[in-house]
């Protein structure tokens, strides 16, 4: 089940995914708005067939994209990696109707995805969240007396227009470099939202907006704002109302993957998921300034009309779609981790290996040479705890939890230890604006936060061993 070495086609594959990121993502990357998607750059991912693999391809072959575009371009395998944590609720839970709709468009680029979990106060702790679902009918009457729940909009039908194509299968994927089936024609896309005023949000088309990479939904619970409530509007309908914040993708995306409260209560047993498109009436957001610009925001919705055709998976189950998808996107995240850590390891080797001083170069000094093994030695453990998570995956072992926990932890740590410390070897120019470490620098923080802060890996391990050492 661990993979301790890659196939000969693994690592050539590796290595052309590093070259296509250099060579065509890069220069898209490097034209695209801070703080917006970008989706000439999506766009080109669904082109290489690289979207669609993200519906095809096993855990251990997520690593390795995420990993390799890492390397060569943050902004196209962060773009990469919010596709397919939007999408997989929709491809894993969704019904024939929902997957016929949305995934072949966002396997070619032309549909944005976002994955709505975090609320102003339930970031880490996903379970808390308060944006509320009910499942029973209720009479406008109980609607309109009720302290909770807003009163009843006008009735809604969900927009049945559907794109064109079937849901991807696994016999599907559109080969490396090669454009997916039924590319539609792109249409004008609406101006991007601003990074302050809320907007209302639309469907946009388009896959050409020239706009900046994506970052992971982070997820620190701060306090307790106004939550995200669900009222009864007729049977198996709703209006949510209340916000998600740290959403990567927000206000620019096509749709949501939106996590509600269906039983209050109930704690992680009382979340449904739902599928929202941006176009639904009461949906607005707006953009958010972080360390390292990327197109992250808050959602705000005001009685926004679902149904129970907007469901994924059942009902009061969400939260197992919420926990599925990150226990995929874990280890891949600690993919991204290594990519970044081995760029700037490779940097660092460079710099030491030709810089004069002291009378040498400095490797010539131990004191460097050892801190550029360490960096070495982390970087690589972390990679094989990253390939033993994603294997266990593939291999469907019980304890995926554990190890996507552990390859997440060690490797967002290592990355950001080994950029630091290419930083230090490196001197003042490498915080100098646009210098490759000092990209790294600003890109390395967020996931040791988002999809699980350290300390929740930690306890997700702890919980996991006594839970074996109880079962003895």
């Amino acid at each position: 089940m661990t993979a301790f070495s890659l196939e000969p086609a693994q690592l050539a594959w590796c290595a052309e995914l590093r070259t296509l990121a250099a060579e065509r993502l890069r220069p898209l990357a490097d034209k695209g708005e801070p703080g917006h998607v970008n989706r000439a750059l999506v766009a080109e991912l669904g082109r290489l067939g690289l979207l669609g693999r993200l519906f095809t391809s096993g855990a251990l072959d997520l690593c390795l994209m995420r990993e390799s575009l890492a390397y060569a371009c943050t902004e196209a395998e962060t773009a990469l990696a919010l596709q397919g944590l939007g999408a997989h609720p929709v491809h894993a839970h969704g019904t024939r109707e929902q997957r016929a709709r949305w995934l072949p468009r966002v396997a070619d680029g032309t549909a944005i995805a976002a994955f709505a979990l975090s609320e102003p106060g339930a970031g880490s702790d996903a379970a808390a969240l308060e944006l509320r679902a009910e499942r029973e009918a209720a009479t406008r009457e109980d609607r309109a007396s009720a302290a909770a729940a807003p009163t009843a909009g006008t009735a809604f039908a969900p927009d049945p227009e559907a794109a064109p194509g079937l849901a991807l299968s696994a016999d599907s994927a559109p080969a490396l470099g090669t454009a997916p089936a039924a590319d539609p024609a792109p249409t004008a896309d609406p101006a991007p939202a601003t990074n302050s005023a809320p907007t209302a949000l639309t469907a946009p088309t388009a896959a050409t907006a020239p706009t900046a990479a994506t970052a992971p939904t982070a997820e620190p619970g701060r306090t307790a704002d106004p939550a995200l409530t669900a009222a009864p509007d007729g049977p198996a309908r709703w209006r949510l109302t209340g916000e998600k914040c740290w959403i990567s993708n927000a206000p620019e995306a096509d749709f949501y993957t939106v996590f509600a409260r269906t039983a209050p209560g109930a704690g992680a047993r009382g979340i449904t998921a739902f599928l929202v498109p941006a176009d639904r009436p009461g949906l607005t957001g707006r953009g958010l300034d972080m360390l390292s610009p990327h197109p992250i925001g808050a959602l705000d919705f005001d009685a926004v009309p679902v149904t129970a055709d907007d469901v994924l998976g059942e009902a009061d189950r969400g939260f197992r779609v919420a926990m599925g998808t990150l226990n995929l996107f874990r280890p891949s995240v600690g993919a991204f981790a290594v990519g970044m850590a081995q760029a700037a390891l490779d940097a660092a080797l460079a710099h030491t290996a030709g810089r004069d001083a002291f009378g040498g170069k400095l490797r010539d000094l131990q004191a460097v040479s050892h801190q550029v093994a360490e960096m070495a030695l982390r970087t690589e453990a972390a990679r094989l705890m990253v390939h033993a998570a994603a294997s266990a995956y593939d291999a469907d072992s019980p304890d995926v939890p554990r190890r996507s926990a552990m390859a997440k932890l060690l490797a967002t740590e290592t990355a950001q230890y080994v950029v630091d410390a290419a930083v230090q070897l490196h001197g003042a120019r490498a915080l100098q604006r646009g210098h490759l470490l000092e990209h790294l620098y600003r890109e390395v923080r967020a996931p040791r936060i988002y999809e699980g802060a350290s300390e929740v890996q930690r306890s997700i391990i702890a919980k996991e061993l006594y839970a074996r050492q109880e079962a003895r």
